[in-house]
């Protein structure tokens, strides 16, 4: 190998999605992203022309054996839910959510019962000292003997002690400050992220430890770092809620050893998170019945059906363009329901500024809460209060027809449960749904016939 294969190759990567360049670019050729090339250093591998034999001989999957493995439960029933019904063993966990949102207080509740249980844990922290960690454990009580607390960024170091201690679980916080000896890059670049990740996920799949690593976000609210990294991993999740508010939301995006339709709710108190039973009732509790503009609709947060109040609020545009505020609930499609609402019911909302929003700040992404939004934009605009008992579920087409909706009866059940008489479902759910007693169900086929259900 000459002397100038042997050099460091010089190259610029992309901060934001990975791509290399040759040279320094203003503006990034794959996510059109500017200034976000940075330079990085890699150390040159010589090539050779001799295939190496491999180490494993390839099986036949018939012959590879299934093992079990039983899971570890963290003690808090939410975060074993999200999981998909605890830690598995050998597993690397990747939870990204906003700054100050609660993800180190999730995990260190997490640690702690862990720990009482008698399992090795091992919390590494490179973002904070050892006394601002102890600080926030006191709120947690006394920290057990099988907890043991490492500071520092050098991923070596952090494997070096997890070979020595041999815990059960590591948590890692966060991934954007650990450094690679062989990277020359800064923390949080592309390449220390992605080398940081693989040397971490060697070390669960050999030694076993349940891995958990905390990620950083980015403004548009996605995982900072190469995308890569998602893909390394075994299990992503999301920790997400609105900081004024006090409840938090934990949803999978992505589970290799579970579902990833399950949330977990959970409310911040001056002693931590604490797990929201029933989720439904407490988003409900501050609802005020008679308004108008407020609807009730029934969504399904993966196997949980959730009840949540959908709130309108529509008043004479004094400016040449309408507002459209939303809160939520996806834009674009509550546009698309305005427009639906005005073109298939001749309700004209054109010259009206429309604000919507979902109470309590919970965001809701799925199209069975169509119905409610343009009921609740309809009783706005009427200034006529929907019936108290009333809950309501259905996706709406663009022709104004009302689309059935997954595991309708159940639905109907979480309502009647909270005291709610009177189910407005899609026509198509009818036919095999079981109607439960007491409870009185409507079906619509129609926009139009929903808005004189309604009103009848």
């Amino acid at each position: 190998m000459s002397a100038r294969q042997a050099k460091a190759k010089l190259q610029f990567v992309c901060q934001a999605c990975g791509q290399p360049s040759p040279k320094w670019l203003g503006r990034c050729p794959a996510c059109g992203a500017w200034n976000s090339f940075a330079e990085e250093r890699q150390a040159a591998r010589p090539s050779s022309a001799a295939v190496p034999a491999p180490s494993r001989p390839p099986l036949r999957l018939n012959e590879v054996s299934r093992q079990e493995t039983g899971r570890l439960r963290t003690g808090l029933e939410e975060f074993d839910r999200v999981l998909g019904g605890g830690l598995v063993p050998g597993s690397l966990v990747l939870i990204g959510g906003d700054p100050g949102i609660g993800k180190s207080t999730l995990l260190l509740q997490a640690v702690f019962s862990l720990a009482q249980s008698g399992l090795p844990v091992l919390y590494v922290s490179g973002e904070e000292s050892a006394g601002q960690i102890s600080l926030r454990a006191g709120r947690l009580g006394s920290a057990p003997d099988s907890l043991w607390l490492l500071c520092e960024t050098r991923v070596d170091e952090i494997l070096g002690a997890i070979a020595a201690q041999r815990p059960a679980v590591v948590v890692v916080d966060s991934i954007q400050t650990l450094t690679h000896p062989d990277q020359g890059a800064v923390p949080g670049s592309v390449s220390q992220i992605r080398e940081c990740g693989q040397a971490l996920l060697a070390c669960a799949k050999a030694d076993g430890p349940a891995i958990l690593l905390v990620g950083h976000v980015t403004k548009e609210g996605v995982l900072a770092g190469p995308r890569v990294l998602e893909h390394l991993v075994d299990t992503v999740l999301y920790f997400e809620g609105d900081r004024q508010q006090g409840y938090r939301v934990l949803r999978t995006v992505k589970n290799r050893f579970g579902s990833t339709n399950e949330v977990g709710l959970f409310e911040m108190t001056a002693s931590g998170l604490q797990a929201v039973p029933d989720p439904s009732r407490w988003l409900l509790k501050e609802r005020h019945p008679g308004a108008a503009g407020s609807a009730v609709a029934v969504s399904l947060e993966g196997t949980r059906p959730l009840l949540v109040e959908i709130q309108a609020l529509t008043a004479t545009a004094y400016f040449g363009m309408p507002q459209r505020r939303v809160s939520g609930l996806d834009y674009n499609r509550c546009c698309l329901l305005l427009a639906v609402l005005e073109r298939r019911a001749g309700i004209s909302v054109g010259g009206q500024d429309v604000f919507l929003s979902v109470a309590g700040g919970l965001s809701v992404t799925e199209p069975a809460v169509d119905l409610a939004v343009a009921l609740a934009v309809a009783s706005s605009l009427k200034d006529q209060p929907l019936p108290p008992s009333l809950a309501v579920m259905g996706e709406v087409s663009l022709g104004g027809d009302i689309r059935a909706v997954s595991q309708a009866e159940r639905r109907c059940r979480e309502a009647q449960q909270l005291g709610f008489q009177r189910c407005l479902v899609p026509g198509p759910n009818l036919a095999d749904l079981k109607t439960p007693p007491g409870m009185d169900i409507v079906g619509v086929a129609t926009l139009a016939e929903a808005l004189a259900a309604v009103r009848g």
